[in-house]
């Protein structure tokens, strides 16, 4: 799987999840201000993105610190890699 076709998968994920406006999703777009998500939904964005991609991402720290939809990309294409390096 690519870095584009993780991202699109992120983005039809979440749009389709929280009914976001595929035009409002930059990735600077913040979570948050510009797409009015709330700390319910960032759970609930947690279980989307585990069911999308297979792998679990509650236990990892560094999810409190995503912000933008480009935090989320980086984040999980990241994790991919990673568990890639694991089953090759």
């Amino acid at each position: 799987m690519t870095d584009q076709e993780i991202i699109d998968l992120i983005d039809a994920s979440l749009a389709e999840e929280f009914e976001l406006d595929p035009a409002d999703m930059t990735p600077e777009a913040n979570l948050y201000t510009e797409l009015g998500l709330d700390s319910l939904d960032a759970v609930d964005m947690v279980v989307v993105l585990e069911g999308a991609f297979k792998f679990k991402i509650r236990e990892e720290d560094s999810v409190r610190e995503i912000r933008t939809l480009d935090d989320i990309h980086r984040f999980v294409i990241k994790k991919k890699r990673l568990m890639e390096k694991k089953t090759a």
